[in-house]
């Protein structure tokens, strides 16, 4: 009877026993935490910092997940719709103001990730971010990124995966004085080592020669390198289609209809083939446009062709091309 109730009380426990479950995510917040000791990845070392002012031009990617299989470096789960970036060195998280060079539109992002390790990229961006951006995921673009200190309503408005409200757009002659300082795009990229994550959802601290393999930044890093942009042989000409009613041929006009900025050649003028647009390069990527315009109503109308054939993001701006 007494083993009996041995066997009993002995498969109770085992039965009560809980399965082992993966450790959730931490709640959003803005508990800062510690800055860390420098770290190297594919034989760089990065040396985190809090500067009380950050003010840098260069390229931004595009992030597809957090750096530790989904999750950030603070431990938070990573949300491809909230407007978040990953950077090598500012503080997490922190917040900054990021610039479309090409566009000129501003919108604040929330930094809670480490990465991009590619040394010609500055920041990535998280998919909501380039979309408020009026970005295509697949383009390597010229942004500037500054670091602010905006109000608590802004942050949780962040912190809810929520968008704060775009900035003013920045003047076009200081977007061309900006535009000049963005570094050429490397032609090739640090390869990333691929390394098991540690698991706890912090940086690891490696010395600049580590004898065991870095953890890589954040997934998006291993990605296809970056080319460089080639100038063509041979001057490339405009393709020859119908004209939209409301596009002129010279370039001297105001303003533009910019649809899009792709890394890929072929695809931009393919879409302009599409459009009766034509095609831009500048700062290794190539953007398509509709226009010159020489007023701003009748961008308009290029704006409305744009749209009715499914670009939403299509936008008016100054043409800079003049």
């Amino acid at each position: 009877m007494a083993a009996a109730m041995v066997a009993l009380i002995g498969n109770a426990a085992f039965a009560a026993r809980p399965e082992k479950v993966a450790t959730p995510a931490i709640a959003v917040t803005d508990s800062p935490m510690p800055l860390g000791a420098p770290y190297a990845v594919a034989g760089v070392t990065y040396t985190p910092a809090d500067p009380l002012s950050y003010d840098e031009v260069g390229y931004a990617g595009a992030s597809a997940g957090g750096s530790e299989n989904g999750v950030t470096v603070n431990g938070e789960a990573f949300n491809p719709a909230a407007i978040v970036a990953a950077h090598k060195t500012l503080p997490v998280p922190c917040y900054v103001e990021v610039t479309a060079l090409d566009s000129g539109r501003t919108i604040l992002v929330r930094v809670n990730d480490r990465g991009p390790m590619r040394n010609d990229q500055l920041i990535a961006l998280s998919p909501g971010a380039l979309a408020q951006l009026g970005l295509s995921g697949e383009a390597v673009v010229p942004v500037r990124v500054r670091r602010v200190n905006p109000p608590e309503q802004e942050r949780a408005v962040l912190r809810t995966q929520g968008r704060a409200a775009e900035r003013l757009e920045t003047p076009a002659p200081l977007l061309k004085v900006l535009r000049s300082k963005v570094p050429p795009v490397r032609s090739v990229a640090v390869a990333v080592p691929a390394a098991p994550a540690n698991g706890k959802g912090k940086p690891v601290a490696i010395a600049s020669r580590p004898a065991t393999p870095p953890r890589p930044g954040a997934d998006f890093d291993q990605g296809a390198p970056v080319r460089a942009a080639r100038p063509p042989s041979k001057p490339v000409s405009p393709p020859k289609v119908a004209a939209a009613p409301v596009q002129l041929a010279q370039r001297s006009g105001g303003y533009v209809v910019q649809v899009g900025a792709f890394s890929s050649q072929s695809r931009a003028e393919a879409l302009a083939r599409q459009l009766g647009a034509r095609t831009e390069q500048g700062g290794g990527y190539w953007r398509v446009r509709l226009g010159p315009y020489a007023t701003q109503q009748a961008a308009q109308a290029g704006l409305r062709i744009a749209t009715a054939k499914g670009f939403e993001n299509a936008r008016i701006m100054a043409n800079d091309a003049r």
